[in-house]
């Protein structure tokens, strides 16, 4: 393992200490814990929306907190999930009177806390609290098997939920209204990703999982979940195609459709890599008559130090395209 950090044990708090003191303006925490970190510009009256998981996906999940987005985050340890404790904390400060929202991965450790924090935070608090959960990933289940999609993670897409659920909230719509724009957002995003390499967990020391150096795992999950294919590395346009077909033959998409498409570097992807994959997906698009309204080619959601990307298209129609269009601000998204 070589990593730029002090004791591992210290990995997660010493990250965290160093955001606040970059984004003092944006970013601060709450309950003296930097692993409950909110908006340092809550405003009044709003739907709050929260989010949490485990670290080692920057951007992912603390990165979205600002503007136009979320208004907190549960900052667990490394691919763990926060405590119950941390995610009323935050809910607590975040509301405003108008409910709080969770939007989250869907992961046990995540679903049992939040479910948890849900509880307390109506017998203790008052304050009423809705969940969804994304799972956007095609690779966690079989498109043929309707009745495992419940089973699917929430990886990549997720960044889409998040943009439309909080610009819905700053419009200040009501929770029920928040809700079913996330709800519906969910419904119409699918991600697959491929990995290159593993990561290392730096409590570990180790590779997570071995992988030949001339090969690739179709479908591999952020935390190095099993893909659905493993086999040698291709060419960029093989493993684009392969990707996509699986995407897009989900919902399904017919021709004159609209996406909004995410490349997601998973940590140690260059952007070069990331354009030649866009190239691709705009020719595999075209081909198939799908539109695409919009790009966003970057680091998004990562795994530590994975090689490997994502791609994931949104399923767009007029309500969504206003919401994605909207501004947004965080330390780590801006538009």
């Amino acid at each position: 393992m070589k990593k730029i950090i002090n004791k591992p044990e210290n990995y997660v708090k010493e990250m965290l200490e160093g955001i606040y003191i970059a984004h003092p303006d944006q970013l601060t925490y709450v309950a003296d814990d930097v692993h409950c970190l909110v908006t340092a510009n809550k405003i009044p009256g709003k739907v709050g929306i929260m989010t949490g998981g485990g670290s080692g996906h920057l951007p992912l999940f603390l990165g979205y907190v600002g503007t136009g987005m979320l208004d907190g985050c549960a900052v667990g340890d490394v691919f763990q999930s926060p405590s119950p404790e941390q995610i009323l904390a935050i809910t607590k400060e975040i509301d405003s009177g108008a409910g709080v929202l969770y939007i989250y991965g869907n992961y046990n450790g995540d679903i049992f806390n939040f479910d948890m924090a849900a509880e307390m935070a109506d017998f203790e608090e008052g304050i009423r609290t809705e969940t969804v959960i994304a799972g956007d990933d095609v690779a966690s289940a079989a498109p043929s098997k309707p009745d495992e999609k419940n089973k699917r993670r929430g990886v990549a897409g997720i960044f889409f939920v998040y943009k439309c659920a909080g610009a819905a909230a700053e419009a200040m719509m009501n929770l029920d209204e928040v809700k079913r724009i996330a709800e519906k957002t969910c419904a119409n995003v699918r991600t697959m990703g491929v990995a290159l390499t593993p990561c290392t967990v730096p409590r570990v020391g180790k590779p997570s999982f071995q992988i030949q150096e001339d090969e690739m795992e179709i479908g591999m999950g952020i935390h190095g979940e099993t893909g659905i294919r493993r086999g040698k590395l291709e060419p960029a346009d093989n493993i684009v195609d392969e990707m996509l077909e699986k995407i897009v033959s989900d919902i399904p998409y017919v021709a004159g459709d609209e996406v909004a498409v995410l490349v997601n570097g998973l940590g140690a992807t260059t952007l070069d890599e990331q354009y030649i994959m866009t190239r691709r997906i705009n020719s595999y698009l075209a081909d198939k008559g799908i539109k695409v309204y919009r790009y966003y080619v970057g680091e998004y959601v990562t795994s530590l130090d994975m090689a490997g990307a994502s791609i994931s298209l949104l399923k767009l129609d007029e309500e969504l395209k206003e919401l994605l269009d909207k501004p947004a601000k965080t330390p780590f998204f801006r538009q």
